[in-house]
């Protein structure tokens, strides 16, 4: 399924990691309620653990090598769109098996709760230990945005 046309997909916008907490309580609700479909290529699981893992890895290790140094100059001159009108859908990272790492399919509820423990810890004041390979440094409040940006991009294929 070409994740990029869905006519399903609900477009978010998170102000502050509260909002995204608030939606992933939504989301967990519905699924208890039996009221939540996905509509792209992921259970709800599999996108909050993806979620997830993608916060978790600024303080555990990246699964993955940097790209090209070119690679990554483009897409540090790209971050500033990315922070301020989202990502873009069905981007795939080149040469990593589902084109992306972190999406064990797990029960909704586990994976809303390990997601909203990853969120806890990305508004701490826990120093991160490991750099994005794709965007290298980024300053605590980038790293929120970015995070929230991953977010409204994944959740926006859950509907309730």
């Amino acid at each position: 399924m070409n994740s990029r046309t869905l006519s399903e997909y609900r477009k978010l916008r998170f102000q502050s990691i509260d909002d995204c907490v608030e939606e992933v309580q939504r989301i967990v609700r519905a699924e208890r309620e039996g009221r939540l479909h996905a509509t792209g290529n992921w259970t709800a699981g599999q996108i909050l653990s993806h979620l997830s893992a993608w916060i978790e890895y600024a303080y555990t290790g990246y699964p993955l090598k940097s790209p090209p140094f070119f690679v990554r100059w483009i897409l540090r001159l790209g971050l500033k769109k990315m922070l301020d009108r989202g990502m873009p859908r069905g981007m795939r990272i080149p040469g990593i098996q589902n084109g992306t790492t972190g999406m064990d399919d797990m029960p909704t509820q586990a994976a809303g709760d390990r997601f909203l423990a990853a969120l806890a810890r990305l508004s701490s004041a826990e120093e991160t230990k490991f750099d994005s390979p794709a965007f290298g440094a980024l300053s605590h409040e980038d790293r929120i945005r970015l995070n929230l940006r991953h977010a409204e991009l994944h959740l926006g294929y859950l509907n309730y």
